[in-house]
């Protein structure tokens, strides 16, 4: 597939999204920059997600979507940055929220820094749209040690350049858990480092005890990472899995 020069490919995987899945295309709907395509995969959802969806796809022919057996987010992700034709690609959940000027914004600031990667600050908002916890500030840049401390870059605000190192892809194997910080991982030990955007540029929706507040259900994985993936040896991995947890807990303070 062509890549397109201006194009952006906003992959979001959904599954059983019919809560919030209008919300979150209408946030891309609302973009001040025009040149996008949205590309939906349905992971298998049992209710009425896809329907949701193709209404959509029938008003604005910039959105896709494509449909799979239950796999995953990773797996469902993967289908979508293999089907992107755009030259940026931004990876936005079916519950989460963009402002307008996001991707105005985040493609500004690349221009600016003469960068492949850049992140932002968000909200954090409860299933009413309310804020529930104060929000995420990022500031300056994040280089490859940077990341291993703590994951600055969130899934709803990166935005990555493939025209110098190509697309990547998020591993499977993972079972969907730390497989997005893996991705980050793998692109910014290309790229360098990655760009801060200070200022709230989406909202990040927290349900319950979701899989990124629950600590330690991804402990586990999170280690594995350190240990088998990035080959730091038991020491370092121990050390960065330390400082990964107190900025957990840190970042999920009231």
């Amino acid at each position: 597939m062509k890549m397109q020069n201006k194009l952006v490919s906003i992959i979001t995987p959904v599954y059983n999204g019919s809560k919030f899945i209008s919300q979150t295309i209408d946030s891309v709907l609302m973009q001040t920059y025009e040149e996008w395509e949205m590309i939906i995969i349905d992971d298998g959802s049992t209710d009425n997600s896809s329907e949701i969806v193709l209404k959509y796809t029938q008003k604005d022919s910039r959105i896709r979507l494509l449909s799979q057996k239950n796999a995953g987010s990773a797996a469902a992700r993967n289908n979508g940055i293999r089907e992107a034709g755009g030259r940026y690609i931004a990876l936005l959940d079916a519950d989460d929220l963009w402002e307008p000027f996001f991707l105005e914004e985040q493609l500004a600031l690349m221009q600016c820094k003469g960068c492949l990667l850049v992140y932002g600050s968000h909200k954090r908002i409860d299933e009413h749209n309310n804020e529930c916890l104060k929000p995420f500030y990022v500031h300056g840049s994040v280089d490859y040690g940077d990341l291993l401390k703590t994951c600055s870059i969130s899934c709803l605000t990166g935005l990555y350049d493939t025209s110098v190192y190509g697309k990547f892809y998020l591993r499977e194997d993972l079972k969907s858990l730390r497989d997005d910080y893996l991705y980050w991982l793998e692109i910014i030990k290309k790229v360098k480092i990655a760009y801060a955007n200070t200022n709230l540029i989406a909202s990040y929706r927290i349900i319950g005890d979701s899989v990124s507040r629950n600590k330690k259900k991804v402990i586990k994985p999170q280690f594995r990472i350190y240990y088998e993936i990035e080959k730091l040896g038991i020491i370092k991995s121990v050390y960065y899995l330390i400082c990964w947890a107190v900025n957990g807990f840190m970042k999920y303070r009231k």
